[in-house]
């Protein structure tokens, strides 16, 4: 792995729970009510605010962006909703939830020159991200730059996970990785519990199936371990997803990045110290604070 290749990884850590915390946030669900969705679940929500940047797309669209969560699960989801609000007020009622769900969590704070100054050097990193095949960081990158610095950082956030999801998509695709078997492979090498997937909506039937074709290629064991192959097979994805969200990270350079870091430090922190993300993340990323 190249160095550029570590500090994207890095940095991924570092940008990804800032990012994510919109969707697990009570701010978050309380701002998808008021448009009237259903939050007994968190998917009305989260399909809302992650594909809005994309318009008022339907579930096929939805699922090729989103890849490894079932269809079925999507259709039922995703139908009817631009019904229930538009995309607009989508982006702005998730706009809302993040500034609210941050003043709750650094008060004063969110104002602070750290804050502005790490948003400049996130801001930096996104627009000089390459769009190419990279739908979900090209819709938000079309998207005006909020001037609350705390909310510039935010989205900065998100253009930046959502260029190296898009690359991780290319990564599983040339690995022949179909969605299902993306998770199973996942699963398999121990990245976290069977059980935690089980919100991608797939069904016994078709984990099975994922299961038995990884099997048949000699990538997952009888018992659902990954083999040799198999691990090494996600090696690939993993670095393949590193090499491809290298650019900004390269663009930026190693020093910006490493302030950048430190700067988003306290953002980072009280995400982890308020246990809004899952303690164990199906993400591969780290959710919990490591002790000092």
């Amino acid at each position: 792995m190249s160095d550029v290749s570590r500090l994207a990884r890095s940095m991924w850590h570092q940008m990804e729970p800032i990012h994510a915390v919109l969707y697990f946030s009570p701010e978050g669900f309380e701002e998808a009510a008021a448009l009237g969705y259903d939050v007994e679940t968190r998917w009305p929500s989260y399909f809302a605010y992650r594909t809005a940047p994309l318009g008022a797309v339907g579930p096929r669209a939805t699922a090729a962006a989103c890849y490894s969560f079932s269809p079925s699960m999507i259709q039922e989801h995703v139908t009817g909703l631009w019904d229930t609000a538009s995309p607009a007020q989508v982006l702005q009622a998730r706009l809302t939830a993040v500034e609210r769900t941050y003043r709750a969590l650094l008060g004063d704070r969110v104002a602070g020159p750290e804050v502005a100054e790490a948003a400049e050097l996130a801001r930096r990193a996104a627009e000089s991200t390459a769009v190419a095949a990279r739908p979900f960081a090209a819709a938000n990158l079309d998207l005006p730059w909020p001037e609350e610095p705390l909310l510039a950082l935010w989205h900065a956030a998100t253009v930046l996970r959502e260029h190296r999801g898009d690359g991780h998509l290319a990564a599983l695709l040339t690995a022949d990785l179909d969605p299902c078997e993306s998770l199973v492979s996942f699963a398999a090498i121990g990245a976290a519990p069977v059980a935690n997937f089980a919100g991608r909506g797939w069904s016994e039937q078709e984990w099975a199936a994922a299961h038995e074709r990884l099997t048949a290629r000699g990538l997952v064991d009888p018992s659902g371990q990954a083999t040799e192959r198999g691990r090494a097979l996600r090696d690939q994805v993993e670095r393949m997803t590193d090499e491809l969200a290298a650019a900004p990270w390269r663009a930026l350079g190693e020093e910006r990045a490493q302030r950048l870091a430190v700067l988003a430090g306290p953002v980072l922190g009280a995400v982890f110290g308020a246990g809004l993300l899952p303690m164990t993340s199906t993400l591969g990323i780290a959710t919990v604070k490591a002790p000092d």
